[in-house]
């Protein structure tokens, strides 16, 4: 009797879109993975600009947001696994980013971070 081996493909990402609830993301296989921004505080709270600054990691098995300190693996969204952050430690980040002055954008003038009291805007920003 014989036996072949089945190679299974492993499905990666390839575009990146969050919109004003939700982040969504376009897979290898032709699926696409709808979460709510909720699962994710980090980019729940993040600017638009913040959030648009995403790049795909491992070939595709991870996005990474450099401002932000977010890594989301496509085998998490497929499980539909939330943000695995404390309380403490988002509280830490939150307050970290509502105490230190905000950045100014050289190129256009605005601000790249929320003020105190400054809810961030959700938008349909695109990573690549």
């Amino acid at each position: 009797m014989a036996i072949s081996a089945v190679e299974i493909a492993e499905a990666t990402a390839e575009r990146v879109t969050i919109m004003e609830n939700a982040l969504s993301v376009d897979l290898s296989d032709g699926r696409t993975i709808v979460a709510p921004l909720e699962w994710f505080p980090r980019l729940l709270y993040a600017t638009p600009q913040q959030r648009a600054d995403c790049r795909l990691i491992g070939k595709g098995r991870g996005i990474h947001w450099p401002r932000l300190d977010e890594d989301i693996s496509v085998e998490a969204l497929l499980a539909g696994r939330r943000s695995g952050e404390s309380q403490t430690s988002l509280k830490k980040w939150l307050d970290a980013r509502l105490t230190r002055p905000a950045r100014r954008s050289s190129r256009f003038g605005n601000n790249d971070e929320p003020q105190r009291g400054e809810s961030a805007e959700n938008s349909g920003s695109e990573g690549p």
